[in-house]
């Protein structure tokens, strides 16, 4: 860990390849701006945008006259404006899509001010369609896709704002507090949820496991919808209560990792089966809302991309403390959370039987501590508190009254402000530090974020346990970001790779990146040796989740130069789409545990199908200079933290991942036409802005022709069209998605589309296809509604 002296050793590195070199101070917290709506949600669209959603809220800042829950954050300037969501998107779950795009998946029905159920009440008055005074819409069944955009862009076209309109794209059932995991095709799964709010996920005695009497959602579903009707999944009535945001996370078998309540298991997606694996051990909760840190470590070579997934932090309030759908029977502020850290690899390489593993205890307890991987392997802990739990309550079962309650609404309390770092290679005892870390003055609790940026720097925002805007309670609601800036920023040099394509694909040929002798200090050839080339998946991050994050360690052999430059060869990834599912990532180039900028990458195909693989191309032998030269760098260029978690070993060839079974999405067609919501801008629009890759990447570089439109394509389809989500085709003449906005266009019209097939609505349209009921040529835009 790195010693105060080293801590403040001012580093110039460049935020990104257009901006200016910044001076910046490692371990040191830096001001990040303001973030216009607070950040309950967070992700990194591009190498400028950082995007962010909150609940519908009162928020002072406006957008078509209503207060905003959306906005955009610029990376270089630490400048933010609002951007326009309908529906409420309170706790919704979110994931990347293969192409770049990012969709977020339910969130709660409609309110008003002060957190009231909105004007225009639905479900026997317990839940609104839409309310008049905030003017948003039921988002319990939303799906809202965005397609990232650039300053090159015009951000008050359509084509750079949130598609969300649940009459064209909603799920089958209601989700607030879902979990949300693609498969290796990039098909996500999107599991259990509440209906309509609430602390915990049951009533109290738990007499109705299943449903509780209509206010749990215990089955999956998937997006794009294939044909099949939500199904009920048994671990959500095992786990019913404490399974909100279940822990989900993909195995290379093509099984799901599932956690919840203390119970564990896998799920294989293809059949609804469950195998189960041990509890957790000391029953300690790690899901919403004891909302333990949880993340998989990083994925490499010298592990065989063996998933492993650890868990810090939560709760171990018993059962009877948590109480109900309206508040916990505790006064959970006074409730110490859980230091406690297990280790599990649910699909061990030698075939043993999975089991839980004692790693280190923190240095704290925390509740919503949040685990953000770095491009060294290490992982940082950030926010939350040693108190409590999250979420937000008017009182608890012993402090009766909101007057007596000591924190506002806020259910935790004892903030932690300075950030922790965990290195997942050092030896037992000695993986937890936070020397030299400064401490934020910021509480970061209930509704806080964090996410990696591409300069590896890491942005915090948020905090709002409140249920609406409250600027003057205990715990405010929080608009103003921070940067935290890692160990390695303490380095005056960063290597400035060349080389990284825009594109990975599963196995194939290797590509070379070329490091100048400028990117390093010291002997050449012990900087190849301790160079390694790191794909990051930042995630979708809210409520200490980062839904996505991943971390993977390319293969990598090397050639020094006898001028000092090093060209490291390096392998695709690894032949198993299930390992790492396709979209957008970084890859970092790493020297002496100094990392590069992020260079944005598609992983993939860009499409949600069954990914090609290939035999892995044998790398050529390292070769070292004859005679060892010195990079030309200058100052400082290592960190002095810890031993790096990513392994720097150069083997030559990628260690077999076993190809795990794929869930093969049989009806694609028009279908996606319709889960993918925005076609690309139009000719005079620069190429390929919706991906995270190479602008010069042909237009039409995504398009996909699936031939017919399949057993369950959308009705309407019409055989043999080309059906590409991301671009507008001609035939696309019905598809200009603000025509058919009618019903959320229109303030006493809340939203409604009947008859609606029993697997979804977006089975039942095609707005593509002229003479689809969704058509804007039909009378009421082939709507019927309900006031």
């Amino acid at each position: 860990m790195l010693p105060l002296s080293t801590l403040v050793v001012t580093a110039a590195w460049l935020a990104n390849s257009l901006s200016p070199a910044q001076a910046v101070t490692a371990g040191s917290f830096a001001d990040g701006g303001n973030t216009t709506v607070s950040a309950m949600m967070l992700f990194v669209g591009n190498a400028q945008k950082v995007y962010v959603l909150d609940k519908a809220e009162g928020n002072a800042a406006q957008i078509d006259n209503h207060p905003a829950w959306g906005a955009v954050w610029d990376i270089e300037t630490h400048t933010s404006f609002a951007m326009d969501v309908k529906t409420n998107v309170f706790c919704a779950s979110g994931m990347h899509l293969p192409n770049g795009s990012y969709a977020t998946f339910g969130g709660n029905g409609a309110i008003t001010v002060g957190g009231n159920i909105g004007s225009n009440t639905t479900d026997g008055g317990s839940a609104a369609s839409y309310d008049m005074t905030y003017q948003d819409y039921d988002g319990r069944k939303a799906i809202r896709i965005l397609n990232p955009c650039t300053n090159d862009d015009d951000f008050t076209s359509e084509e750079c704002q949130w598609f969300d309109n649940p009459d064209v794209l909603s799920m089958q059932k209601e989700r607030w507090y879902s979990a949300a995991e693609p498969l290796g095709d990039g098909t996500i799964v999107l599991i259990g949820g509440f209906v309509n709010g609430g602390y915990i996920n049951r009533n109290y005695p738990n007499t109705d496991p299943t449903y509780e009497g209509g206010a749990a959602e215990p089955t999956y579903e998937f997006y794009p919808a294939n044909g099949t009707t939500a199904t009920i999944m048994q671990f959500m009535v095992k786990t019913s209560g404490l399974n909100s945001y279940a822990h989900t996370y993909l195995m290379p078998s093509g099984k799901m990792l599932v956690q919840a309540n203390y119970s564990t298991m896998l799920w294989d997606p293809a059949t609804n089966t469950e195998t189960d694996l041990p509890d957790m051990p000391g029953e300690v909760v790690r899901v919403y809302p004891a909302s333990g840190g949880v993340a998989m470590l990083p994925l490499t070579p010298a592990n065989n991309y063996t998933p492993t997934v650890l868990f810090c932090g939560g709760s171990n309030m018993t059962d009877e403390m948590w109480g109900n759908y309206s508040w916990p029977v505790i006064d959970t502020f006074y409730y110490p959370a859980s230091n406690d850290c297990q280790r599990l690899t649910p699909e061990p390489a030698d075939g043993s039987t999975p089991a839980y593993e004692q790693d280190d205890d923190m240095l704290e307890g925390r509740t919503m501590g949040q685990f953000i991987i770095l491009p060294t392997g290490e992982l940082l802990m950030v926010n939350g508190g040693e108190n409590g739990t999250a979420g937000y309550s008017e009182n608890t079962d012993t402090t009766l009254e909101y007057g007596q309650m000591p924190y506002g609404m806020s259910l935790a309390a004892a903030p932690v402000g300075k950030p922790a770092l965990y290195n997942p290679n050092a030896p037992a005892g000695s993986r937890w530090s936070n020397d030299g870390f400064a401490t934020s003055t910021i509480p970061r609790l209930y509704h806080s974020s964090a996410i990696l940026l591409p300069d590896a720097s890491v942005m915090i925002a948020g905090s709002n346990p409140n249920v609406d805007v409250n600027l003057t309670t205990y715990f405010p609601t929080t608009y103003k970001a921070e940067i935290f800036y890692p160990p390695y920023f303490s380095s005056s040099n960063r290597p400035v790779p060349t080389g990284i394509p825009t594109t990975l694909s599963y196995g194939g040929a290797y590509f070379d990146i070329s490091l100048p002798a400028s990117s390093y200090t010291g002997s050449a050839n012990d900087a190849a040796a301790n160079t390694t080339v790191v794909v990051v998946r930042p995630g979708w991050t809210t409520h200490a989740l980062n839904m996505g994050q991943r971390f993977l360690q390319l293969n990598t052999t090397y050639t020094v130069n006898s001028n000092g430059t090093i060209v490291m060869h390096t392998s695709q990834m690894p032949p198993n789409a299930n390992i790492f599912q396709p979209g957008p990532a970084m890859v970092f180039v790493v020297v002496n545990g100094i990392p590069s900028n992020g260079t944005f990458v598609i992983v993939g195909t860009g499409n949600i199908e069954t990914q090609p693989t290939s035999s892995a191309a044998l790398l050529p032998t390292n070769q070292l200079a004859s005679t060892d030269t010195s990079g030309t760098g200058s100052g400082s260029n290592s960190s002095s933290s810890t031993d790096n978690s990513a392994s720097s070993s150069h083997t030559g060839a990628i260690v077999g991942g076993v190809v795990g079974a794929l869930v093969i999405v049989g009806i694609l067609g028009a279908l996606i036409g319709i889960c993918l919501s925005r076609r690309r801008r139009a000719a005079n629009r620069a190429p390929n802005a919706y991906a995270m890759s190479d602008p010069k990447t042909p237009a039409n570089a995504f398009n996909v022709n699936y031939g017919g439109a399949g057993a369950g394509a959308a009705a309407g389809a019409k055989e043999g069209l080309t059906a590409d989500p991301y671009y507008r085709q001609d035939y696309n003449a019905s598809s200009d998605w603000a025509q058919s906005n009618v019903a959320l266009n229109a303030p006493t019209s809340p939203y409604q589309d009947l008859p609606r097939r029993e697997n979804g609505m977006s089975m039942d349209i095609d707005p593509y296809a002229a003479e689809s009921r969704m058509s804007t040529s039909t009378p009421d835009g082939g709507r019927r509604q309900r006031f």
